[in-house]
């Protein structure tokens, strides 16, 4: 028999697949506890549509995904903090602070939580930060901390 899974199903698959069971297998299992519902033309047709258009909006975020990289990707940001003594910063630079010198130096708006940094910033230097944009897209900028 013919199901559509309406949930991921361990061992069997995720949501949205067309699977070939064994008939009682659906009809004991699957179907009563609302797993799958039978395959037929129509939901075959309607789950057809449907994963076309997840695949045209994964292309579509992935393209403007790509014009973002292309714009921040290999940028030099300088940012000017308090210091203490010698090198060393009062507190520490954080990723709301980057975002916001992205988005007033290259006019992008950047979610602080795709920040990626190794190590809080907290002295006077050159570092180079990794932004997560896309989960196979990551862009590299290089921020200049500088003493006020």
């Amino acid at each position: 028999m013919k199901v559509v899974l309406l949930q991921n199903v361990k061992n069997l698959g995720e949501e949205g697949e067309i699977k070939d069971v064994a008939d009682g297998y659906a009809r004991n299992y699957l179907l009563p506890k609302g797993l799958a519902i039978e395959a037929t033309q129509d939901k075959i047709k309607e789950i057809k549509e449907r994963n076309l258009k997840q695949e045209r909006k994964k292309d579509k975020e992935k393209a403007a995904a790509l014009q973002l990289k292309e714009k921040i990707d290999g940028q030099t940001l300088e940012l000017t903090v308090k210091t203490g003594g010698g090198d060393k910063l009062f507190g520490a630079v954080t990723g709301k602070e980057i975002t916001e010198l992205i988005q007033k130096n290259l006019g992008v708006t950047i979610d602080k939580k795709k920040i990626d940094m190794k190590d809080a910033i907290k002295h006077i230097g050159e570092y180079s930060v990794k932004i997560k944009i896309y989960p196979t897209i990551q862009a590299d900028i290089k921020l200049k901390v500088l003493p006020q």
